[in-house]
């Protein structure tokens, strides 16, 4: 019964999942008449999503999808470059790959003209050089003014085409999401938006931006799947390789989740049995062949038996050398014997200082010792081949010569090494095992960091507090009307119990007995897409209408110009002081009068020193 209770292993295998080629699309004729249909494109900083808007049931859906990256090795031509779904597995090509953004602010627009071209090309635009469709763009909230007038020189001045309208991704979907909820505007709320590099605080009064209160939280998913790669890798230290940042961005958009309380789901953990039944085990692909050190347990004994053989050479090789040593010894104490029975004293006792010895007694007992280790030696180098592995008699100890020679093994450990046959069920070693990641605070922890910078080190306020600190702001009226519509967009908010979380920390951030609501967009990833097409089939272009610029408009207004509307930023040209002429000094003005040789002078002048009113003549000085 106790194993019919026990908890299923979650094994799951990563997908690996490898993207095709888009397709190239044929140009609808509906596309063209009676006007020239807008291209929608939603430049994100990791999709970017491409369609027509237009009432054609066949065209109102997203057409192109796929990462916002460029890869082209040094030195290829420009022809060369793919771009988003033409890389088959980011993985190789990461250290080529570029993106036209530094963080959400596009700034490489060598890398955006290129996706420009993916994108007409893709959708069957083949005219020649320019593009005679509006296009609607996506844009950073409080977009740089050189960075607005870089795209519109980009898209008028490259493509020549004829409208442009900017807009803001959060506020499209939170207008898409109004409109579907039936809302009639104007519309009050605050948008919690957070995508792939930075997350944002979007309050919007009567359907306008207010752009002055808007803040960023420099924490999103690409921090997150770092995060989660850095935690697997020091985890498991021999799988480097394949803890890719792909596989982290996979973990993170199908097993992870938001904990609605941090701590107290992170004390369930500890619990081994919610440990077994909430763990995710991710499976690596691996080959059956064993890796070193996993061996089978008679080839565990084959290889001592060869390190046997091989030690008991090294020995023999050593006790033929240790017995040449000791004959070469006997043989200069036996000649420095000679030389005593010779009567050449002088001499020997010259050799016995070199020897360190003091008499003719204590050499010859040196002497014997040597004769019996030589014969002793000799006798075992005889019997070697017999009785191989058996024990061996002790070693004769050498008082004189110590660091001389090498110390013969000790008979025990060719026993220990010998190989012996037990009963014990040798472990399997179990190779899927081995190769398995088991992913589990790990699912909690990572989406935490929206909440809680500081644990990747990042020192700033997290979402929640952020938002607080934005409703600080406002009036306690505001603050009701805000909080009234929370509206939850972006790919990175779309970890399960992020609604809850978020309710959960407003209930407490709030007065008592107050209200709020929190809304989560149908779509999170995709209705910034559905809102900007939604916004160019009610407001088709012209030149009267607001949230469209003009080719006349660009011309007359610079680059930086952007015409407002329900989802844009907020338009503040920049105000250039022009510097004032400096006026001129006034010149002096001198009357003379002569009258005989006494002259009376009046002067009128701005400063002029006193000392300088004595004079020949009488001088009458007028100072303003």
């Amino acid at each position: 019964m106790a194993a019919q209770d026990a908890p299923v292993c979650q094994i799951i295998s990563f997908h690996d999942s490898k993207t095709s080629p888009d397709p190239f699309f044929e140009l609808s004729p509906q596309c063209l008449n009676p006007t020239p249909a807008p291209i929608v494109i939603d430049n994100g900083s990791f999709q970017t999503r491409a369609g027509w808007a237009t009432s054609a049931a066949e065209l109102s859906s997203l057409l192109l999808q796929f990462r916002s990256v460029a890869a082209r090795s040094r030195g290829a031509a420009r022809s060369e470059t793919q771009i988003g779904n033409d890389i088959p597995n980011l993985e190789p090509l990461r250290w080529l790959l570029k993106s036209q953004f530094d963080r959400n602010v596009v700034v490489n627009f060598e890398i955006q003209e290129l996706i420009f071209d993916y994108i007409f090309t893709h959708l069957g635009i083949n005219s020649e050089g320019s593009v005679k469709h509006p296009i609607v763009l996506t844009e950073a909230p409080c977009n740089p003014l050189h960075c607005r007038q870089m795209m519109s020189e980009l898209l008028f001045e490259c493509y020549s085409v004829p409208y442009v309208s900017y807009g803001v991704d959060g506020l499209y979907s939170f207008y898409h999401n109004n409109a579907q909820r039936k809302q009639q505007p104007p519309h009050t709320g605050i948008i919690l938006s957070s995508g792939y590099h930075c997350s944002h605080i979007l309050p919007v009064i009567n359907s306008r931006l207010d752009a002055v209160n808007c803040k960023r939280v420099n924490v999103a998913g690409s921090q997150a799947s770092s995060y989660l790669q850095r935690l697997l890798q020091l985890k498991y230290p021999g799988h480097l390789s394949s803890i890719t940042l792909s596989r982290m961005e996979e973990l993170l958009h199908e097993h992870s989740y938001t904990a609605v309380d941090y701590h107290e789901e992170m004390e369930k953990w500890r619990s081994p049995e919610f440990y077994e039944r909430e763990v995710h085990r991710m499976q690596l692909s691996f080959s059956g062949k064993l890796p070193s050190g996993c061996v089978t347990a008679e080839e565990r004994q084959e290889r001592r038996a060869q390190q046997l053989r091989r030690l008991q050479e090294i020995n023999a090789r050593r006790r033929e050398e240790r017995l040449q040593q000791d004959q070469e010894r006997l043989d200069r104490l036996l000649a420095v014997q000679e030389l005593w029975e010779d009567g050449l004293l002088d001499q020997f006792h010259r050799s016995l200082v070199e020897l360190n010895m003091d008499s003719a007694e204590e050499l010859q007992s040196y002497i014997k010792k040597l004769q019996l280790a030589v014969e002793q030696g000799r006798q075992k180098l005889l019997h070697s081949d017999g009785v191989e592995g058996k024990t061996e008699g002790l070693e004769f100890e050498q008082p004189m010569d110590e660091g001389d020679g090498v110390a013969l093994m000790d008979s025990d450990f060719f026993e220990d090494m010998l190989p012996q046959k037990s009963n014990m069920a040798q472990p399997s070693f179990n190779m899927a095992e081995y190769h398995q990641l088991f992913v589990g605070t790990e699912r909690l922890r990572c989406p935490e960091i929206l909440f809680q910078p500081s644990l990747i080190g990042e020192e700033q306020m997290g979402l929640m507090e952020t938002l607080q600190y934005v409703l600080a702001r406002y009036t306690p009226e505001q603050q009701e009307a805000l909080v009234s519509n929370v509206f939850l967009t972006g790919g990175n908010i779309q970890y399960p119990g992020m609604k809850e979380r978020i309710e959960r920390e407003l209930l407490a951030m709030r007065p008592f007995q107050s209200h709020f609501k929190v809304t989560m967009a149908s779509r999170p990833a995709l209705d910034a897409w559905y809102g900007a097409r939604d916004w160019a089939l009610e407001h088709p272009p012209g030149e009267a209408l607001e949230g469209w610029i003009s080719r006349q408009d660009y011309e007359e207004k610079g680059g930086e110009y952007l015409s407002e509307h329900c989802a844009s930023n907020i338009f503040i040209p920049m105000k250039i002081a022009k510097p004032v002429p400096a006026r001129s000094a006034e010149p002096s003005v001198t009357a003379q009068t002569s009258t005989g040789a006494s002259a009376a002078i009046t002067t009128v002048t701005s400063s002029l020193d006193a000392s300088s009113a004595s004079l020949s003549a009488d001088v009458t000085m007028v100072t303003s």
